[in-house]
């Protein structure tokens, strides 16, 4: 599936939070979606629990 219609989707799924539930039902889809979205690229292996928690210094010497 691509990316345009996962966004597509994601995006009726909060109208209709939006619409039927209100302001708080959207910002809990949004929140919760965004929380699936961090742990689905945790299980990919996209990102490492250590990504968060590391300082600049850090990152900039991780690249080289």
């Amino acid at each position: 599936m691509s990316m345009a219609v996962v966004g597509m989707i994601a995006g009726m799924v909060l109208g209709f939070a939006g619409y039927f539930g209100g302001f708080g039902a959207f910002l809990l889809v949004a929140a919760l979606g965004a929380v699936g979205f961090i742990a689905g690229r945790f299980a990919d292996g996209d990102l490492e629990l250590g990504d968060f928690f590391r300082t600049r210094g850090d990152r900039r010497d991780r690249r080289r």
